[in-house]
């Protein structure tokens, strides 16, 4: 120490701290003394609060579906469709987004997952990074593009992040949507479709895990799954653009063929086998009675959708 001189220790920065108001941030009167329950209770609890959720996002249907004619619209055009969000509603648009590929065999790029925090923030929380707005614009910035679809995911309808990178994104010439469980959000305004699912306070106050993000979870899976099978990767009910990558998804392959063509089991796995294993191909062979290659030629000729197929080889 120096004469005449007090060293100090140094003085922490001062964090900045926001209350919300969010409904998922309200107590719930139903699970008050959650801690004294018994099990078998704070169970009940739960699932009657879970109730809620299906009916909450009926109430968003018109809402959901504009938001699937405007990312088949996006997605025809050549263009993408991003998910932007911090927390667990960031880590439900990474987890859908990774399945589509496997399920309906969409290019990868179709869907963009978009996580504040990036890839580490999907097994802990990264500081404050929900709260950078400038980060989420930034982000958006520099990877979408005029034409795409943004689709915001933010429990409380208000996070920084995702707020900035729909700014960014609308600003940029791409189509926006923010989906919350806040239908009062005040960013409703400032999106061209609005989801907001009623889902009310938590069971454990501010776990948006929980009503929030299981809302979050039906609309997610609702929406992408409606976008799918618009584009043609669903006939009827039957999942036919599956990529076979085991024993199990093998067997599924024959018995969608089987259950789309009525054929037996022996013609199926010929068919499949004559298309190089492509279930598309061989769906259409055997319902029009063409060869494999007038079926391949015609499933190409239609954006490879197998009703436009089977149409152009009707006779």
């Amino acid at each position: 120490m120096t004469a005449g001189r007090v060293e100090r220790e140094p003085v922490a920065a001062v964090r900045p701290v926001v209350r919300v108001g969010a409904p998922t941030e309200r107590r719930n009167p139903l699970s008050v003394d959650l801690d004294l329950m018994s099990t078998r209770d704070v169970l009940t609890v739960i699932n009657e609060a879970d109730r809620r959720v299906p009916a909450a996002v009926t109430a968003v249907l018109a809402e959901i579906a504009e938001t699937v004619d405007l990312a088949v619209a996006a997605l025809r055009g050549g263009h993408r469709v991003h998910y932007f969000g911090a927390g667990t509603s960031g880590r439900l648009g990474v987890l859908d987004a990774a399945e589509l590929a496997p399920t309906f065999n969409s290019p990868r790029h179709w869907f963009c997952a978009h996580l504040a925090g990036g890839p580490e923030a999907m097994w802990r929380a990264v500081e404050d990074a929900e709260d950078d707005e400038r980060g989420g614009a930034a982000e958006a910035a520099e990877c979408v593009h005029a034409g795409d679809l943004v689709v915001g995911l933010a429990a409380s309808g208000r996070t920084p992040y995702v707020l900035g990178a729909l700014a960014a994104s609308r600003t940029g010439g791409a189509g926006t949507v923010l989906l919350c469980a806040n239908p009062e959000a005040e960013a409703a305004a400032a999106v061209d479709v609005f989801i907001g699912v009623d889902t009310g306070p938590e069971v454990v106050t501010g776990s948006t895990r929980m009503k929030a993000g299981t809302a979050q979870k039906l609309v997610l899976n609702t929406f992408s799954t409606a976008v799918m099978v618009r584009l043609g990767r669903v006939y009827s009910n039957l999942m036919i653009d599956m990529v076979a990558t085991n024993a199990k998804l093998r067997g599924r392959m024959i018995s969608i063929l089987m259950e789309a063509t009525g054929c037996a089991e022996e013609v199926c796995r010929v068919a499949l086998r004559e298309a190089d294993g492509d279930l598309k191909t061989a769906l259409v062979a055997l319902v029009s009675g063409a060869e494999v290659p007038a079926a391949r030629a015609a499933l190409a000729r239609s954006a490879h959708q197998v009703r436009g197929a089977l149409a152009l080889l009707a006779p």
